[in-house]
């Protein structure tokens, strides 16, 4: 399986401006600027998609994880900040939130770092991998 996205940039990096098109069109031509990237400025940014994919790979192999027990969750719930320090992505944490009938804590925990570990965007990031998480 491959999957694209296509950016195109017009103009310096402080002035200028580009858009991002995914393959599923979920994203057309999408801006993004220094603005949007390093201060407050609207459109969406590398770090920002990044954060969005950690979180969305994340929770589908932590489901995975917890089907494997047996278990079958109600919902998981994952906000990733991505850490930006001098041009380098440091970091990445996971912040989870699930309600998952009958499991344990001890269980739940075990499978949420086992998904910090495993889960492929993960194993792409040359950063900290950390998470926090709480069953309800």
């Amino acid at each position: 399986m491959k999957r694209n996205a296509t950016a195109v940039w017009n103009g310096s990096v402080k002035e200028g401006t580009g858009k991002l098109t995914t393959q599923s069109n979920t994203l057309a031509n999408t801006q993004y600027s220094f603005k949007s990237r390093f201060e407050d400025g609207v459109g969406t940014n590398p770090e920002e998609l990044i954060a969005a994919a950690h979180s969305g790979c994340f929770a589908m192999q932590l489901s995975a994880f917890i089907g494997e027990e047996g278990f079958t969750p109600e919902s998981i719930e994952t906000k990733c900040e991505i850490n930006l320090v001098e041009g380098v992505i440091v970091g990445s944490h996971i912040i989870v939130k699930a309600k998952i009938e009958g499991i344990s804590e001890a269980k739940f925990q075990e499978l949420v770092t086992k998904a910090e570990k495993n889960c492929p965007v993960s194993k792409v990031l040359n950063a900290d991998i950390t998470s926090t998480a709480t069953l309800s």
